[in-house]
């Protein structure tokens, strides 16, 4: 596995291809895997997603996630196919996906994206004073003063205080 993913991650590093090339490239190296691989559909996903493509994308991280994937993977394929399904319309579905992810895993190496994500589709939901209060807590505590002060601010905007 480890083999193949360096390859995956060395197409994902090469800025010199095109939206196009990406897919193909990941989906050569998709077919050494099985067709029903977690693994290979979400990388196929991202691909298509990264390009544009939100529709082709949509499927195979839905795909990716039934049939499952690790924690990381998991974590990942659930921000990026809300932020896909949101810039396709369905901003309910994402806002769903995005707040149980948010509140699944608070010290998760990816709770910051998922906060950034969910904030992004509260937006779309028309709840901005929300997705303000979403993105102040999560960057509070990178703040090198102000924590507290900025954390008790975000949570009178959620209460609706500020």
């Amino acid at each position: 596995m480890s083999d193949w993913q360096d390859r995956v991650d060395a197409v994902w590093a090469d800025s010199a291809l095109t939206e196009d090339e990406v897919i193909d490239r990941i989906d050569v190296l998709a077919a050494e895997r099985s067709v029903d691989d977690p693994i290979a559909l979400f990388e196929r996903a991202g691909a298509r997603d990264s390009a544009g493509r939100e529709a082709e994308a949509e499927v195979l991280y839905r795909r990716a996630l039934e049939i499952g994937l690790d924690d990381e993977r998991r974590t990942r394929a659930t921000i990026q196919l809300a932020s896909t399904i949101r810039n396709l319309g369905k901003v309910d579905e994402a806002l769903s996906l995005l707040r149980a992810e948010y509140e699944r895993e608070p010290r998760g190496p990816l709770h910051d994206a998922a906060a950034a994500f969910y904030a992004l589709a509260l937006v779309s939901a028309g709840e901005a004073e929300r997705a303000a209060s979403i993105s102040l807590q999560a960057l509070a505590p990178h703040l090198p003063l102000y924590t507290r002060s900025v954390t008790g601010y975000a949570r009178e905007i959620a209460d609706g205080h500020a």
